[in-house]
């Protein structure tokens, strides 16, 4: 029997473990939104902004790693996914996104929404392909579909409403589709796994130092660290990878990180960099050795200088290296870096106690955000998800937060983009929606994508967000007064009362000013079964704890507080 190609696209992404499908419905979509209809396998997840779609399918996929789907429909429709796309692709997620087009008979004369996706999508996406005719559609979804998985990122694919209901040639699916899966780890070359045993075995200390791509591999990664007595050092995306307080996970590197893992990078004799290409490159030693293992051979040695760059994957490489390494007695340079972490993390407590009242019964000093933060930490489940903001609120999330290890952390990554994070939630939470998914966003950013939040809603999706309101763009103010600007009111904002807006969304909404209330509110707010909000006003003026901040940088912020007060006084 014959079938459409909506039809054998349903059958396909049901194949291959696909279980939602977000998106906008419309006209050149409706026959395979019918498809999914009448299949009742997959869930169609209606948003409210495509964006919105993208950004689910994009959260989705960074956490498994299997492939999530999207859909817009012609022309503003797909439009709008390309933002909430650069997620998958700059995070390297496999998400294929399908849009609508017009049909090819009023191609060229300036139809209704007409556009040229494939040159809209080339930039965003691995892949980009318009179907023309119902017999390629099949190997076209095929190719799509493995190199989302093979170049771990974003495939799009057009299909004209007058093709994506035409009926398929009869043939049967090809048994390729089976073939479709995430891309296997490579072993790396044997003689380059030597070259780096002996420099490991000439060196008195060795840091290692993770990014996402050692994921697979961090029990080994632990092995291997406890043997040589090397501290292990993380990037960003990579903190949830240990617990917050295993002996050998110092901490990160660079501003969402600090001073320990900063330092044990520039003090080790040898360096490991193992599956991270991390950008920050003034973090990076210049003067140390370095042992870069990646499974992309063309990011090896393009942030700093390399003394031997390895490609393959991680995994592989660390079974090898646990076999033939010597080994080392010696903990005196751990014992150090270890020494630092403890002081470091003391000051971080310090600067995440809420001061005391001066009077009884008065409420004291704004909510420290660091404050926040660390409850927060302390109060989810052990297991639970945090989906964090771009922004301010990045930095006390990343510096605050204290992983249990069996928690995961996600955030626009190398995107940096902001408002993305309720639109991944809402994608993670429909792959488990008996898992604790936390949003950490400021209220800029929450803002940017609200009505996301009624998509939570209306599907049941149990997100949790947390509102840092400040008031402003908080690190847009921290960077103009880091620069000795003072702030510009465009940085600065009123908000909407966010617990109103969610019981308007027919959610539930809590609201603190106070530690009192903060503490008070918490565990309700993450106990209440369905989506809520918890609005949090922290204190604006706090700042962030940066590793090494500079002389200069310390006479900007004061020069821009200057500023600030004259302009507060003259108007001018």
């Amino acid at each position: 029997m014959s079938s459409t190609v909506a039809e054998m696209l349903v059958e396909t992404l049901y194949q291959l473990g696909v279980r939602q499908i977000f998106g906008v419905v419309g006209d050149a979509l409706n026959p395979f939104t019918d498809a999914i209809r009448r299949d009742r396998r997959i869930e169609w997840i209606g948003v409210r902004h495509e964006e919105g779609a993208a950004l689910a399918a994009a959260g989705q996929a960074k956490l498994s790693g299997r492939l999530a789907v999207c859909c817009g429909t012609t022309g503003p429709g797909a439009n709008h996914l390309v933002a909430g796309l650069y997620e998958a692709r700059k995070d390297h997620a496999p998400v294929l996104a399908i849009s609508g087009g017009v049909p090819a008979s009023q191609r060229g004369i300036d139809y209704l929404q007409e556009n040229t996706p494939d040159l809209l999508f080339r930039d965003v996406a691995v892949y980009t392909q318009t179907i023309v005719d119902a017999g390629q559609a099949v190997h076209v979804v095929h190719q799509a579909i493995a190199q989302a998985y093979y170049q771990r990122g974003v495939a799009h694919l057009c299909i004209p409403a007058d093709i994506i209901g035409a009926k398929l040639p009869e043939v049967p699916l090809p048994a390729t589709f089976n073939a479709l899966r995430p891309r296997p780890e490579v072993a790396p070359d044997a003689s380059d796994l030597m070259q780096a045993v002996q420099m490991i075995n000439q060196a008195s200390s060795v840091a290692i130092f993770v990014g996402q791509g050692a994921r697979s591999a961090i029990d080994q990664i632990a092995v291997l660290a406890d043997k040589l007595r090397a501290p292990i050092l993380h990037t960003f995306r990579a903190k949830d990878m240990l617990p917050y307080d295993h002996p050998l996970w110092i901490g990160g590197v660079g501003l969402i990180g600090g001073a320990p893992g900063t330092d044990a990078l520039q003090e080790a004799q040898l360096v490991l960099m193992l599956g991270t290409d991390y950008p920050y490159s003034e973090f990076l030693p210049t003067a140390t050795p370095i042992i870069q293992i990646d499974e992309r051979g063309f990011v090896l040695g393009r942030r700093t200088p390399v003394a031997l760059g390895i490609t393959g994957s991680v995994g592989p490489a660390v079974q090898q290296l646990l076999q033939q390494v010597h080994g080392n007695n010696d903990d005196s340079f751990l014992r150090k870096v270890n020494a630092h972490r403890h002081k470091w993390n003391d000051t971080l407590d310090q600067r995440a106690k809420q001061p005391v009242p001066a009077l009884p019964g008065k409420p004291g000093k704004a909510i420290k955000p660091q404050y926040l933060a660390r409850r927060l930490s302390d109060c989810a489940a052990d297991d639970a998800v945090f989906v964090i903001d771009t922004g301010v609120v990045t930095l006390w999330c990343g510096n605050w937060l204290r992983q249990s290890g069996q928690q995961r952390l996600l955030a626009s990554f190398n995107n940096a983009a902001v408002g993305t994070a309720l639109g991944q939630a809402n994608g993670i939470q429909a792959l488990a929606r008996q898992r604790q998914v936390i949003v950490a966003a400021g209220d800029g950013g929450f803002t940017m994508l609200l009505g996301e939040f009624m998509t939570a809603v209306e599907h049941r999706l149990p997100v949790k967000v947390v509102v840092f309101n400040n008031r402003e763009w908080g690190l847009v103010h921290l960077e103009m007064e880091q620069a000795g600007m003072p702030a510009f009111a465009g940085a600065e904002f009123p908000n909407l009362d966010f617990a109103q807006f969610a019981r308007a969304c027919g959610a539930q909404g809590y609201e603190a000013k106070t530690v009192a209330q903060l503490d008070d509110v918490l565990p309700n707010w993450l106990a209440t079964p369905g989506p809520a909000i918890l609005n949090v006003w922290i204190d604006p003026d706090e700042l962030p704890l940066m590793p090494h901040i500079k002389l200069e940088q310390i006479w900007h912020f004061g020069l821009a507080k200057v500023k600030e007060a004259m302009i507060s006084m003259t108007g001018k």
